[in-house]
């Protein structure tokens, strides 16, 4: 028997025109953020694939007297020389590292932090745990063994050994210099990094090391590269730098002069590369705290370590120090320890003999991942989508005040007005999409006041893609008049961890995981999948698997009832034809008619657009989850061994095309920006959808249904292109649905031929079928409704 086709599918073609609709005004909206920039700028920011180089940032050469010493405005009085103070000098230091924490995991410490004398900053933060590894470096990981190449020496210097890193298990030493790697030559530091590269994680390599006037080869197994929170990007400042904002009778420019600081060189400021902005960098003369070489105290180890620097003129001891929180061996299995962070703390006494004002200012963390810049989709919370979010925010709570969210594209751009005054701030950070770097001020009472100023900060060239800016924050203590002897002291928590819901509410930072308007509906959903996971199946794309049958089954009432009514709309197609003629030049008799035949047939003609409102929060919600949910971010299809596919929410990634495709396909911006890998799982999900669209239309009845199945099929290409680079956890969730519904179709009873013969009143044989059960006149079967009733009364 053959089967007339299906109606066509009016509520589908209505859900591909208000995504696509929605998908479209998004992109438009954040590439109106993007500048046009030199194309090898943007390559350089967007690749971020360069050697580890830590430099003292140099005052350009135009404007040398300016950084050095900046004059104060024509209204401030000229300053006055400090009193002589019989402090004795600060010792010469040489440039130093130190590590703190371990690699290993079984280790009480959750990181491997490195550090440096100069300015007494963190260079790195390389996180212990495997779940948290770079998915971006494909290469063997050895340990991050030198900050800097030392010149006139040939090969790489090794500067300093973390704990529980393969560098130290082979045996190697600080000081020891490393000249090949199985018998390849290595001129420094870059060329230790490219070779590096080249060999593959879990490989066993022999390298050529010089130590002292010996010769050793050493075997060295290595590693896949941790994840780093924090490390050093180009000659870009590092983080928790500090120097004093005001010290005795000095002090920088004063805040209302910072109301605009994208005035200082609008010149330079509104191009792409502009440097970054003097203010960021500006210390008092005499001072060189953020650049300069700090003593390292006695009792430094492992866990905690001290850098002190004495300022003679003024008579001021600053005291910077780090300590790493500890894990006890009862909880190391707990993942949501609150162990993920640095105890920082700042101490300045008073050496004179004589009262002294001083107000310190701290920079927090910079150098944050940007790992999926070009598919990435990270969601802002100002304005109607969500505001111009970048890879790196800065992120700030106020007592008593809303979640205040800074985009990376804005700083950027130097646009993010004057600074706030004489706010109490709570925390105060970086946040990257599945890592944050937050301080959180350790104070003895939610109401006291720390900070008269807080200020967001643009610490890198201004990149090509404004998302990516290299972006910190800035921390401005009020004005403190110490006594002879006396010392202020103030601490911090600087966490620097996943953001895992549990582990971020022991820290008070719940707030960082943000789904945007379908909260409601994304939050069940990561649960649902968390349960599947970590009860039922161990693998998160057979939980998403769970999930689509889940979703699809509760649907399944209406999405049934949706099929038969649009049988029902087949059924009824010529019937409304004939009315449509009928009543071709009167509208008002059409409609009535067209009603009243919808009511003849119990046909509800919007019962489709409740199955589309309900779709497409469950997409939003979903596509959300995979884009902040961290446990997601290193989850593999399959099996972590084999890399297409081994990262749920990002792109599968089949191959890399980027050799021989062009750069505005590689950059990953705009809409035909698909990024440097062909992905194959959006491909088979269009297919899907185009094989579904053909089994569910019929053929075009009129030139209007034939324009409508044609925009349906460039619909389906214009789908395929927004696609391309969805997180392939969502597109293994549509594969899925696509696949139940072509099932529950299939398994749909169809009405016969001559059946929807006889509908249309040319006879036929009398058939029984599923359209005979709704065809009965309304007269009819209230006849045999109430004779029903008389015989049901006469047996009783």
């Amino acid at each position: 028997m053959q089967r007339s086709p299906a109606p066509f599918p009016v509520t589908n073609f209505l859900i591909f025109i208000l995504l696509s609709f929605g998908v479209l005004i998004l992109n438009v909206w954040l590439m109106s953020k993007r500048q046009p920039p030199p194309q090898e700028v943007g390559q350089d920011v967007a690749r971020q694939e360069q050697p580890d180089q830590v430099q003292p940032k140099e005052a350009p050469a135009d404007k040398p007297e300016e950084i050095a010493a900046p004059a104060e405005p024509p209204a401030e009085p000229p300053l006055e020389p400090a009193p002589a103070v019989d402090v004795p000098d600060a010792p010469v230091v040489a440039p130093q590292w130190l590590t703190l924490g371990s690699l290993d995991p079984e280790s009480p410490y959750r990181m491997l932090v490195t550090l440096t004398n100069r300015g007494a900053a963190v260079v790195r933060v390389e996180l212990s745990s495997t779940r948290y590894r770079d998915l971006e470096y494909l290469g063997g990981y050895l340990g991050h063994l030198s900050v800097e190449d030392e010149a006139g020496v040939d090969g790489c210097v090794v500067q300093v050994v973390g704990h529980g890193t393969p560098a130290e298990a082979a045996g190697i030493r600080q000081g020891d210099v490393i000249k090949a790697i199985d018998n390849v030559a290595v001129a420094g530091c870059a060329s230790l990094e490219e070779r590096l590269n080249e060999c593959s994680p879990k490989a066993t390599v022999i390298l050529s090391v010089r130590r002292g006037t010996k010769a050793l080869e050493l075997p060295v197994t290595l590693t896949r590269r941790p994840m780093e929170v924090i490390r050093p990007e180009n000659s870009d400042p590092l983080s928790m730098l500090l120097t004093f904002r005001q010290l005795g009778d000095q002090r920088l420019p004063r805040d209302e002069e910072l109301e605009d600081p994208a005035e200082e060189d609008e010149a330079e400021e509104d191009e792409v590369g502009a440097p970054i902005p003097e203010y960021v960098t500006r210390e008092l003369p005499g001072l060189d705290l953020r650049t300069g070489a700090w003593e390292v105290l006695d009792g430094a180890n492992q866990t905690q370590v001290q850098f002190r620097r004495v300022l003679p003129r003024w008579g001021i001891e600053v005291i910077k120090s780090y300590r790493l929180a500890e894990t006890p061996p009862e909880s190391r299995d707990d993942r949501d320890f609150k162990s993920y962070h640095l105890v920082v703390g700042v101490r300045i006494r008073n050496l004179a003999d004589h009262a002294n004002t001083v107000a310190y200012q701290l920079d927090g963390p910079t150098g944050l991942p940007t790992e999926g810049w070009w598919y990435a989709n990270k969601i802002g919370r100002e304005g109607f989508f969500g505001g111009a979010a970048g890879m790196r925010d800065v992120i700030v709570q106020r007592e008593n005040a809303a979640f205040k969210q800074i985009g990376g594209p804005v700083i950027a751009e130097d646009e993010f007005g004057a600074p706030p005054q004489d706010e109490n701030i709570r925390y105060i950070g970086v946040d990257a999409q599945y890592f944050s770097a937050v301080l959180i001020p350790q104070k003895s009472s939610p109401e006291e006041l720390w900070f008269k100023q807080w200020q967001p900060l643009r610490v890198g060239l201004r990149p090509e893609i404004l998302k990516l800016a290299n972006t910190s924050c800035r921390l401005i203590s009020l004005d403190h008049e110490l006594a002879p002897g006396e010392t202020l002291e103030q601490e911090f928590d600087l966490f620097t961890g996943p953001k895992r819901p549990p582990l971020l509410a022991k820290y008070g930072l719940g707030e960082l995981v943000y789904y945007g308007w379908f909260t409601w509906i994304a939050r069940p959903m990561v649960l649902v999948l968390h349960f599947f996971h970590d009860y039922l199946v161990f693998n998160f794309g057979l939980a998403i698997l769970m999930l689509t049958i889940v979703v699809r089954g509760c649907m399944y009432p209406l999405s049934h009832k949706q099929a038969l009514g649009a049988q029902k709309m087949q059924m009824i197609q010529p019937e409304l034809k004939k009315l449509q003629e009928k009543y071709k030049n009167d509208v008002e008799g059409r409609t009535k008619a067209q009603q009243e035949l919808f009511r003849k047939h119990n046909y509800n003609p919007l019962s489709g657009c409740l199955v589309l409102f309900i779709q497409l929060p469950i997409f939003m919600a979903l596509y959300r989850a995979l884009m902040v949910d961290v446990e997601l971010r290193q989850a593999p299809l399959f099996t972590s061994a084999i890399r297409w596919c081994s990262n749920l929410a990002a792109p599968d990634m089949l191959f890399d095309w980027s050799g021989f495709m062009p750069e505005w396909v590689n950059d990953g911006q705009g809409m035909l920006g698909f990024g440097p890998y062909f992905n194959l799982l959006p491909v088979i999900t269009v297919a899907l959808f185009i094989v579904q669209q053909k089994m569910l239309m019929p053929p075009a009845t009129d030139e209007q249904t034939k324009m409508q199945q044609n925009m349906m099929k460039y619909m389906m290409l214009f789908i395929g292109v927004l696609f391309f680079k969805v997180a392939s956890g969502l597109c293994v969730y549509f594969i899925a649905s696509s696949i139940w519904g072509v099932a529950e179709r299939k398994l749909l009873p169809h009405p016969s031929k001559t059946s929807s013969a006889k509908a249309n009143g040319k006879g036929g044989q009398q058939e029984q079928s599923l359209w005979d059960k709704f065809k009965r006149p309304a007269e009819d079967s209230g006849a045999a409704a109430r004779e029903k009733r008389k015989k049901n009364r006469g047996r009783k």
